[in-house]
């Protein structure tokens, strides 16, 4: 094993890596919001926290435009509503298969497919202008 590999425990709270990683996930771009602060000495929980508020506010920002669109639109709406739900359902296997990924890799790096690349450059920017 490496040493980003092991499980450290970050003096902050107390959490190790792994649960670090999984709760950066447990309640979307909220905790991931949170664990950018609060993992703030490890890159890898960074990058989950990143990942998480990327994925996860992108989604809720979709939400919203399906939401006016659909309620503006009438009839039409009801194509909107079922894009919303598409998408919501998309989200919940995204979360479930994030937080088994983080948990299967001991919260080491685990890329997420398009937006795992997406945050890898800016995760530690985006970590550093935190502080």
């Amino acid at each position: 094993m490496t040493s980003s590999q092991l499980p450290q425990n970050n003096p902050q709270t107390g959490l190790d890596k792994k649960t670090s990683a999984i709760l950066s996930y447990a309640l979307g771009w909220l905790t991931g919001i949170v664990f950018l602060f609060v993992g703030k000495n490890d890159p890898d929980v960074r990058f989950h926290a990143a990942q998480s508020i990327v994925f996860f506010g992108a989604v809720s920002v979709l939400n919203i435009v399906l939401s006016i669109l659909g309620s503006l639109l009438g009839a039409l709406g009801i194509v909107f509503s079922l894009a919303g739900f598409a998408l919501a359902v998309f989200a919940a296997v995204v979360w479930v298969l994030a937080m088994v990924q983080a948990n299967k890799t001991g919260g080491v790096r685990a890329e997420l497919p398009i937006v795992g690349k997406f945050v890898a450059p800016y995760a530690d920017r985006l970590a550093t202008s935190a502080n």
